[in-house]
Formats: C-alpha cells, sequence, structure tokens
C-alpha cells in the first residue's frame, strides 16, 4: 500500500489550514467527481450532462453529448479515463455505464444485467489490466427508498473481454470504489453502511475475502476516497462534510470539520429511523465543499488536493504534506 514502516505518518497531527484553501471554477454544477491530469488540467462531471474541464490558465469549457438519446436525463456521476483518454461515465441519471470521446460522442458499455436495468450507477474505474470495474448503490425505484429500506442491494460489476457481470453484491449504499497499490485489495465505500468495506482481488476479477477497513462505523456518510503515497486512505464524508483519513492501520484521523454538529446529529437520527428525506439532507452541508463528495491529487508533485462536492459551484484545492499516489492515468501504463 505504499507505507514506509521506518518512517511516521505526515498526516500524524496534521490538519488543513482553512486559510490557504483556494478554489478553481465558476458557476459549476454537480462538480461531484474530479480527476487531474498530469498537464493541469482539471476535469469534473456536470450536470448538464457531460463534463467540465478546467484549464490551469482559469478557462473552462463543458463537453456534453452531441446526441441526446430519449429517455431520462443524462447525470454522469463517477468520471475515469479509458486508455486512449475517453472519459468512462457512471451515468446516475441513465443506469448506465457509458464512454464518452471528448467531442462528445457517447456509447453505452452496459444498460442491464441478468435482464434487469443496471440500477443506480455511481463510479467507474479501470485497472492495469484496462478492465472497467463499476459500482451500483442500489435497484431501488426512486433510489431514495433505500434511505428508508436500507437495502443492501448494492454491487459491483466489471467489463472485460468476457463482457460484463457482477462480482460482488450485498453491499449498502455501493460508491467509489479504489484498488491499493499492487491492486491486491478492492476497497469500497459503503454510503449508507457508514463504513469502508475491502475484497481480495482474483486473477479472473473475482472478490473474496470482505471485511470492513477502519471503524465499523464512521462518524458520517462516506462518499469519496483516494490513497495518498504512504498508504492512508483519504475519505469525504457527505453532508457532514469532514474529511478524514484512515492510516495503513485503520485508525482515522480527522483533517478538516466543516460541517454543523447539531445537523449531523439530527441527521443520524433521522436515519436511524428510517424518516431521511433529500429535502433534510439538502439543509445539511457545510460551505467549502457542501456536500463534499470526493478528493483527487493533483500538481505537478500530486500534492494538491482537490474536493469534489454536490452542491457546491467550485472546487477548492489545498496543500496536502504527503503526495497522493497517481491514479493509471497519471502516467499511461503504470498503476
Amino acid at each position: 500500500m505504499g507505507m514506509n514502516p521506518v518512517s511516521s505518518n505526515p498526516l500524524e497531527g496534521w490538519t488543513v489550514d482553512r486559510s490557504a484553501i483556494g478554489y478553481i471554477g465558476t458557476d459549476l454544477q454537480r462538480p461531484e467527481c474530479v480527476l487531474a491530469e498530469a498537464d493541469g488540467t482539471l476535469w469534473c462531471s456536470d450536470a448538464r450532462g457531460g463534463v467540465m474541464r478546467l484549464n490551469p490558465d482559469s478557462s473552462q469549457a463543458v463537453i456534453v453529448p452531441k446526441v441526446t438519446a430519449p429517455g431520462p436525463a443524462s447525470l454522469p456521476n463517477g468520471i475515469a479515463f479509458a486508455e486512449n483518454g475517453d472519459f468512462l461515465l457512471a451515468n446516475w441519471g441513465k443506469c448506465a455505464i457509458e464512454r464518452m470521446s471528448r467531442d462528445g460522442q457517447v456509447s453505452d458499455l452496459c444498460t442491464s444485467l441478468d435482464g434487469r436495468s443496471l440500477g443506480k450507477a455511481n463510479f467507474v474505474l479501470r485497472d492495469s489490466k484496462n478492465r472497467v470495474w463499476f459500482t451500483v448503490t442500489t435497484r431501488e425505484d426512486p433510489w431514495t427508498r433505500q434511505l428508508q429500506t436500507k437495502a443492501a442491494d448494492g454491487y459491483i460489476g466489471v467489463i472485460d473481454e468476457h463482457g460484463a457481470r457482477i462480482v460482488a453484491d450485498g453491499f449498502c449504499g455501493t460508491n467509489e470504489i479504489r484498488f491499493d497499490l499492487y491492486e491486491q485489495w478492492l476497497y469500497v465505500v459503503e454510503s449508507t453502511g457508514w463504513r469502508i468495506s475491502r475484497l481480495r482481488v482474483q486473477p479472473d476479477a473475482t472478490l473474496t475475502d470482505r471485511e470492513v477497513f477502519g471503524p465499523s462505523e464512521l462518524p458520517g456518510i462516506p462518499d469519496g476516497f483516494a490513497f495518498d503515497a504512504f498508504g492512508n486512505l483519504w475519505v469525504t464524508l457527505t453532508m457532514a462534510d469532514r474529511l478524514i483519513a484512515l492510516t495503513p492501520e485503520g485508525t482515522m484521523l480527522t483533517l478538516l470539520d466543516d460541517g454543523d454538529a447539531q445537523a449531523n446529529a439530527e441527521l443520524r437520527q433521522h436515519f436511524d429511523a428510517c424518516t431521511l428525506t433529500p429535502e433534510f439532507m439538502e439543509r445539511t452541508h457545510g460551505q467549502i465543499a457542501p456536500w463534499m463528495a470526493s478528493i483527487a491529487f493533483g500538481g505537478p508533485d500530486l500534492r494538491t488536493v482537490y474536493l469534489g462536492s454536490v452542491l457546491g459551484t467550485r472546487i477548492p484545492f489545498f496543500r496536502s504534506p504527503v503526495a497522493g499516489r497517481p491514479m493509471i492515468h497519471w502516467h499511461p501504463g503504470t498503476v
């Protein structure tokens, strides 16, 4: 996992300096997922149905599908890069995994499995073998029913040379997924389970040995995460709007707390009582990255941290004492 057992953890005793937080982007629409490229370009999902490009010179431009197919509106949630630079999209609105070129040409990769609608596609990730992994949060319709039923109907799928299939299911609110350094473990956010799980990755993409990583219950609803070079797993807690890190040993560190303690306590009470509504949720957030949703490391040294959010209109960023672990697209051909 990139941990150096000789060195002390660079996050021990460190917190984000609020006065040093900067922002990029203007009038963004649901910048839930952020991707950074080595040349300084940022990309984020966009509620207009595509992705927003944020250039180092502060200019920005949105890429939307050239042709809008009939049916539900496009709403990309998780985004990743295909090997050639195309976008892989987990389309929450269309319940589909899609591929979109940088000029807006869209094709479906997966819209159904086992004769059923895919469900609420949340996140997508490519591995070193060029397999496409994706998560579905729930098949409940509307999806907000899952907040009351707490149905563990989320799952993880993979698309490879054998087609698309489910490789693990029974998750409570499946959200982002990440591999460890050598792709031996796949880490999974279970948002409405309030926990992080992980599974061992077999050569054929089978997932085994499922276990909880870190606390059995986090102090908020986890949404997105990313590894740093030391092996810490940075995790966003949405609505609570806290940024935490789980050390390689699973110990929790709080790096930034921008939430409202009373509102968070009420949210938990509603969640436990199965009375949580979208209206109450929308009132529960901080100011820096409202509904903090994802984290991305970028900058030439991978020490600039960018935060995606659901309700924000810009992307906050700050400097980290440790570099992020490069994603597969950072240096093509490497993990």
